[in-house]
């Protein structure tokens, strides 16, 4: 039973649990980090859509997984189990999500019409169950603790175990498909997709083993589903990480599904994709690890603001580089991913102040339905910038499994540098509307704290 200040939110919590919940997001990385940095490529070069109609794909599966993110958070919130709401999803939903994520990438003997009804078969319920896991799992990390750098200590656990299964996907994903197709690669994504979804749910089920749910809405709290979205509405920061979401998760997906084509088409040297996407997770890490202690010290915004701007400056530098630059293109990406690493667990600890600021305002709690509609930015976003990179590279004239022309070559540069720099200045320019600084976090997590001992003196309320 935890203590009455962990569960007002202004406890510390152990190593144990931190990493516990951490490790979920390594779980989900594994087949979702896949999914950004292959599954174009897949769909184009291996499965066996054209690219435009993979860009269509990308565009209806994810606008309608985003659909369905609200409707999630409201579940999650209503959910009243012994476990608490958020962690029973993390395991109700951790066997589909790793079969679903193995069929997403298996390359069924079908013609070209059947093939491409499985992909959107599998791929909108892949990215059902991945809301229905990802959600709650977000939304969890906002009832373990209200305490602002307990929360930004969270985050930096599970990014760093995040940014580890990125770095394990990045690093050993394409030799293993090589190693295990032996030169069939549909064969060979199948194994290792499969090999990543069973490690997956091994890993979930550690996570709903090992945390705990301790901030509960106030006994009283009389809310319904349409209070709760009009809340939203009058909520300025969370619109402004709204907004935020949408645009960054776009230049994401856009950049993150061309570094494949970059290295295979332009740099001429697809060998050394692993190489420079292992360095430049690892300065992601050491950007990750560093941010807690720099957000204590000069709150959350600011360091976001800090580390967007530099990640402008690295990611519009790739304009300059010709092919033969591969030793700077390195040096560059690894400055680039140590800048944004500050901001990637930013992202999710200023969620959580989001529903603290709303609670706060408006004494109703729906950590649940601020969570969705931020995910419902993230992936409308994934759907969009995965749909732009389709259609771009249709439009620049590529050619699967061919040598490119000039104008398609000149296409695969942009979109590996100035498209995304300006997507990660209009993520800049959002923060300027967000206005919770270091004072305002002070204040929303003290005054919560002493709200909620009013009506918690059993910290567990029930859930183990």
């Amino acid at each position: 039973m935890a203590e009455p200040a962990i569960a007002a939110g202004i406890g510390r919590l152990s190593v144990k649990e931190k990493a516990g919940y951490g490790i979920g997001d390594a779980a989900a990385n594994f087949i979702f980090q896949t999914m950004v940095m292959f599954q174009l490529a897949f769909y184009t070069d291996t499965f066996g859509i054209a690219a435009a109609a993979a860009g269509t794909l990308f565009l209806v599966v994810r606008v309608w997984d985003a659909i369905f993110d609200p409707v999630m958070g409201v579940v999650a919130d209503r959910t009243k189990t012994r476990w608490g709401k958020f962690r029973p999803w993390v395991l109700w939903t951790a066997v589909p999500f790793g079969i679903m994520g193995f069929l997403t990438f298996t390359t069924p003997p079908l013609g070209a019409h059947g093939k491409l009804v499985y992909a959107y078969v599998t791929y909108i319920v892949l990215m059902m169950v991945y809301s229905a896991n990802n959600l709650p799992y977000s939304a969890l990390s906002g009832v373990m603790t209200g305490d602002v750098g307990e929360r930004t200590s969270l985050s930096s656990y599970r990014f760093v175990f995040a940014m580890s299964a990125q770095l394990i996907v990045q690093g050993l994903a394409l030799p293993m498909v090589k190693f295990f197709g032996h030169g069939n690669d549909a064969a060979g994504y199948q194994t290792t997709i499969g090999i990543f979804s069973a490690l997956a749910v091994i890993f979930f089920v550690i996570t709903f083993a090992t945390t705990r749910e301790r901030i509960v809405p106030a006994p009283d709290q009389k809310s319904s589903v349409k209070q709760d979205f009009k809340d939203l509405g009058k909520n300025p920061p969370w619109i402004a990480m709204f907004v935020l979401t949408i645009v960054l998760f776009v230049t994401l997906a856009l950049r993150g599904g061309t570094v494949l084509f970059y290295f295979k088409y332009y740099v001429g040297r697809e060998n050394l994709f692993s190489l420079f996407n292992v360095c430049g997770t690892g300065a992601t890490i050491v950007g990750v690890i560093l941010s807690k202690s720099l957000a204590v010290r000069y709150g959350k915004r600011n360091l976001f603001v800090g580390g967007l701007a530099f990640t402008v400056v690295f990611t519009a530098a790739f304009a300059l580089y010709p092919p033969s630059a591969v030793a700077v293109m390195i040096g560059t990406e690894m400055l680039r991913q140590f800048a944004y690493g500050f901001t990637i667990p930013l992202l999710w600890a200023m969620m959580a102040d989001v529903a603290d600021y709303s609670e706060w305002k408006n004494r109703r709690r729906a950590t649940g339905v601020v969570f969705s509609a931020i995910v419902f930015g993230l992936k409308a976003g994934l759907g969009v910038g995965g749909a732009l990179g389709g259609y771009i590279l249709a439009g620049y004239g590529y050619v699967p499994n061919a040598a490119q022309s000039p104008q398609a070559l000149d296409g695969i540069r942009l979109m590996m540098s100035l498209f995304p720099a300006v997507g990660f200045a209009l993520c800049l320019a959002c923060l300027f509307f967000y206005r919770i600084d270091l004072r305002l976090e002070h204040q929303l997590s003290d005054e919560l704290a002493q709200r909620r001992l009013a009506y918690a003196p059993d910290p567990a309320r029930g859930v183990s």
